[in-house]
């Protein structure tokens, strides 16, 4: 799905604008909303913060967890729970 322009916009902007978000944060911003000015798609200007989720890398904590939220959860089945105490055996 694509994402709204004028909400991207208007977040770099916010983020430009508050005083507490850092000095390199605000540069970042400022350099993602002159790509968009200048014609870059949006979901490229999105998607190109310097966070780890952009570049792919998760917490090893927070998948742990919610692997163990998964077996813990009524809802799943036990064939679900199965795979997902494979994957957490092997992260362990």
């Amino acid at each position: 799905m694509s994402k709204n322009p004028g909400n991207v916009a208007g977040g770099l902007k916010a983020t430009m604008n508050n005083p507490n978000v850092s000095d390199e944060a605000k540069d970042n911003a400022k350099e993602r909303l002159d790509q968009l000015e200048h014609g870059a798609n949006v979901d490229d200007v999105a998607s190109s913060g310097s966070s780890s989720k952009a570049s792919g890398e998760k917490n090893p904590g927070n998948v742990i967890g919610g692997l163990k939220g998964a077996l813990n959860n009524p809802n799943n089945s036990e064939e679900t729970k199965a795979q997902v105490q494979e994957k957490l055996d092997a992260m362990q």
